[in-house]
């Protein structure tokens, strides 16, 4: 089935691309993306998910074969493939990936020499986002080429912050570049939330990290905090999201209440 044929969730109402970000690896970014786009899925929205990351986790997250691709996000970028030619269907209906592969690790090199190279991205997705709810950016965990390439696609950006030791470090240069590509390219950039992750209850650390995120954050901070959990850890081996893996698990419901908190905001 063509993405074209599912129906928008609310067709009258704008299309929110967000960007997930953080430039520290392991924040649980791809684990994001991929669960918060299904359990929207599951609500009735339709979403779109693209990955921007040449390691592929949220491709491979929904359980796509990258090996069997014809094209993936970099023929879009730079081989003028049209968007159409590499949305790919999921597991969940209303959800279709703009998947990634090794070769997208050429980009920042490759797109340096190419024009408007900051809104390529952005050219290839105004070309379809209006059939979405929802776009979701997973960038990669840097702040080059294809980050900024991110940056001035989204309208919003969504920071997963895990609740471990050095949990702000950095934080304060992607606000930096984020204030930089809002005052050059794209004026309209905002923060849509920050999302603690990796949450352990049992620990004194995880409740203080919390608390310094929300003194710095405040009400930018979801109040839906997602927990260390197995059974998250354990679905990207299978190729599933944690709602169609293990529905009733704490990582699934801590995700579907995300959407809802998602929704709500816009």
């Amino acid at each position: 089935m063509s993405f074209i044929d599912v129906k928008r969730g609310n067709p009258l109402k704008a299309t929110k691309v967000i960007a997930v970000i953080n430039q520290k690896g392991g924040v649980g970014k791809s684990t994001t993306v991929v669960n918060l786009s299904a359990a929207l899925g599951e609500a009735k929205k339709k979403v779109l998910v693209v990955d921007l990351d040449p390691q592929g986790n949220t491709t491979s997250g929904y359980g796509i074969e990258k090996e069997e691709l014809e094209y993936d996000i970099y023929d879009a970028l730079l081989d003028d493939h049209s968007a159409e030619d590499l949305i790919t269907e999921t597991c969940e209906p209303r959800v279709f990936v703009m998947p990634a592969t090794i070769q997208l690790a050429g980009a920042e090199v490759e797109l340096v020499n190419t024009e408007r190279r900051e809104h390529c991205l952005k050219e290839v997705l105004d070309s379809v986002k209006e059939h979405f709810d929802y776009v979701f950016i997973d960038c990669p965990p840097s702040l080059g080429l294809l980050t900024v390439n991110a940056l001035v696609a989204a309208d919003e950006l969504l920071i997963p912050i895990q609740c471990e030791f050095y949990a702000l470090e950095g934080v304060t240069k992607l606000l930096e570049s984020m204030r930089m590509v809002k005052s050059r390219l794209n004026p309209e950039l905002e923060i849509f939330g920050v999302l603690l992750t990796m949450y352990d209850s049992r620990t004194t650390l995880s409740k203080q990290v919390a608390e310094e995120v929300n003194k710095y954050f405040g009400k930018k901070v979801f109040k839906t905090i997602i927990p260390r959990n197995v059974k998250l850890s354990e679905a990207p081996s299978h190729g599933l999201p944690i709602t169609k893996y293990a529905w009733l698990s704490k990582g699934s419901q801590a995700y579907v209440k995300l959407a809802k908190e998602v929704t709500r905001r816009g």
